[in-house]
């Protein structure tokens, strides 16, 4: 954040030039020092890296599409973006969740910018919202470019107009459960204050620990996993399935063995992903609040 701490000095320099004041703790404040953090985003070699991821999914994606003709995909607007979107969009959403929000916060405390812009009249408040704003603004840049990418290809196979009303309440859905990652991923980078160890452990968890936990919750505790943050991203291909599954079936696994499995309903769904962006978020930033900067 090496741009951000600039921002709130300047205009105080124009306050006392008879400029606006810009009062501690604004929203106007935290907007602010989005802009600059974007600004620096977009010079950083993450926003390229995580682009390039983009690009490499949709290339993937692309070519087999174009192999195999359209997959069995192309008669079917619901199940061309329900396989293709909703059962990858979350993917780029925990990369850009990673890449943008890991060392968000324990950044701060490893380059000790965080020393420099506490000195400055700033709120942490204001510096908490001002990151996730940031991270949330390049992180839908991404899932806007995954979107695009399967417009494309959607326009190609389906023709120009076939852009079904179940895609932008799918979108809509992808963007809470953004929110709600990017809520988790502050939590965990405000733990930290070393920015290897704040992006290892939200990248261990998002990528394989949630749905480790998720099924042996399931296979061995034999309970609900509701309170997974992962356990609520079947919802985003909701909108392209009907029936909906069922939120609790039995059966037999491989071994035959019983076996239960558990589907959040639509709005349990909401609920968890809502849940998880307000209480993640104000535990994140009551721990960056009550941090010392040294």
């Amino acid at each position: 954040m090496s741009a951000a701490p600039v921002a709130p000095s300047a205009t105080v320099a124009n306050a006392h030039a008879g400029g606006p004041v810009l009062l501690p703790g604004t929203w106007r404040q935290a907007l602010l020092l989005s802009r600059y953090q974007v600004r620096d985003y977009l010079r950083a070699r993450r926003f390229v890296l995580m682009m390039a991821i983009v690009a490499i999914i949709g290339a993937i994606l692309s070519f087999v599409l174009s192999h195999f003709h359209g997959a069995g995909l192309s008669g079917d607007p619901d199940a061309f973006y329900g396989t293709l979107w909703g059962g990858g969009v979350y993917v780029v959403i925990i990369f850009s969740g990673i890449i943008f929000g890991g060392d968000a916060i324990a950044g701060e405390f490893q380059n000790k910018t965080g020393y420099f812009l506490m000195g400055l009249p700033i709120r942490r408040t204001s510096v908490y919202v001002g990151k996730f704003l940031a991270a949330l603004a390049a992180s839908l840049v991404a899932v806007l470019f995954y979107l695009a990418i399967l417009v494309a290809n959607g326009a190609y196979y389906l023709g120009a107009s076939a852009l079904p009303l179940s895609l932008f309440e799918s979108v809509a859905i992808a963007v809470l459960y953004l929110l709600a990652l990017l809520g988790a991923v502050f939590l965990f980078s405000s733990m930290f204050k070393n920015s290897l160890y704040a992006v290892l452990v939200v990248a261990v968890l998002f990528l394989f620990g949630f749905s480790i936990i998720d099924t042996l919750l399931v296979d061995l505790v034999k309970i609900e996993p509701w309170f997974i943050i992962d356990y609520a991203r079947a919802v985003i291909s909701y909108p392209f399935t009907s029936p909906l599954p069922l939120h609790k079936s039995t059966g037999f696994g491989p071994t035959g063995r019983p076996m239960t499995v558990y589907n959040p309903t639509y709005p349990e769904g909401l609920a968890i992903m809502a849940g998880y962006f307000v209480l993640t978020s104000v535990a994140g930033l009551f721990l960056f609040e009550r941090e010392e900067f040294t």
